[in-house]
């Protein structure tokens, strides 16, 4: 029975990466191990179940083996849960006798007990840091990474605010940054963006000067693998052009691992500022703004065709992980990443013709 949260279960849209995970990237640790065959599986205990293609795509069907029982854990990211948890339904749909659960706490509590050995697959919206890698390693772990996805992150304040509209990440640096601690009006913020603008000259234009309004910030917590991306992309950007290493957010924030709280608490204050994944603005877009980015090439509005392109400066890879180990021992497991890779997401496209592919799953 797949276990998903209701709370996820909505519209998820991200950019497809590549060419759809045939040529997907593969890391192992302490060993060479080949990813699953990129051909449908069947054995003569297995019957297939076609899995149709939604209109606009020209995806070949692709037939999801049957007859197939096992159990599969998954747990990591809250960004990929709802990518993991469509392909899981319509796979426990298949074959009801597999028992597939899926958790979404954060990308680094996924890794640690992947890296334990408690799970069969990792969720990640981050690569694998090597500190992960030397725990898998010291665990005897051996994991295979498929890149799945790409995810902008998106720039949100209240559906109320129209003050503002761009922020550089100069903007955000000021205002988010590690020196932004009691900055609780956005006005204040004015001058130091102004002075981290004569230094750092190639991250966008600042707009100041800010409204006048209350500054309340809520974003990812240090478990989760949007805060790390959000900081790579851009508080550590900025800070290495300013010659302050490791730089990040304001200690003063409220962090939060449920992406609905902070779509919540964003939404309740006229001067929210804080991040997200695409997704959970694209469902929320009546209580939320996503701001556009300026990363130094001009303001940009995260669109699926902006994620995809690269265009849009907040964007990172998507991953599942998956454990070599109890691959080698669960044929239900090898199954469901078989069709996971070369079906559930082609299969579950949603376009329109002209339009760069992406990704939308729904409940």
């Amino acid at each position: 029975m797949n276990t998903l949260s209701g709370s996820r279960r909505g519209k998820l849209i991200v950019a497809i990466a590549g060419t759809m995970f045939l040529a997907a990237s593969a890391q192992v640790a302490s060993a060479t191990t080949e990813p699953p065959d990129t051909e449908p599986m069947g054995t003569e205990a297995m019957g297939t179940e076609t899995m149709g293609t939604e209109a606009g795509t020209d995806a070949p069907a692709y037939e999801i083996p049957t007859g197939i029982e096992g159990e599969i854990v998954i747990s990591g990211s809250s960004t990929v849960e709802p990518i993991s948890g469509a392909a899981a339904t319509a796979f426990a749909e298949a074959n009801p006798g597999t028992a597939i659960s899926v958790e979404g706490p954060g990308t680094g509590d996924g890794f640690a007990r992947f890296c334990a050995g408690e799970i069969d697959i990792s969720d990640a919206s981050r690569a694998i840091k090597d500190e992960e890698i030397q725990a898998c390693a010291d665990a005897g772990i051996e994991f295979i990474e498929l890149k799945i996805a790409i995810d902008g992150l998106s720039v949100i304040t209240a559906a109320e605010n129209t003050a503002v509209e761009c922020l550089s990440f100069v903007d955000l640096y000021a205002l988010l940054g590690p020196d932004a601690v009691g900055v609780s009006n956005w006005t204040d913020a004015s001058a130091s963006a102004d002075e981290i603008a004569a230094t750092v000259t190639d991250m966008g234009a600042v707009n100041t000067p800010y409204p006048d309004l209350e500054l309340t910030v809520t974003a990812p917590g240090e478990e989760s693998g949007t805060f790390d991306s959000f900081v790579g992309i851009v508080i550590a950007s900025v800070g290495e052009g300013l010659g302050v290493e490791d730089a990040l957010p304001r200690l003063d924030y409220t962090a939060s691992p449920n992406d609905n709280v902070i779509i919540e608490s964003i939404a309740a204050n006229p001067g929210s500022l804080g991040w997200v994944g695409f997704a959970f603005v694209e469902e929320n877009l009546d209580v939320v703004k996503p701001l556009q980015v300026d990363g130094g090439a001009g303001c940009v509005d995260p669109t699926p065709e902006t994620i995809a392109t690269g265009e849009y400066p907040v964007a990172r890879d998507l991953f599942i992980y998956v454990s070599a180990n109890k691959l080698a021992e669960n044929a239900a497991l090898e199954a469901f990443v078989d069709y996971y890779v070369n079906g559930a997401l082609t299969s579950l496209i949603g376009t329109e013709e002209g339009q760069v592919p992406y990704v939308a799953l729904g409940a």
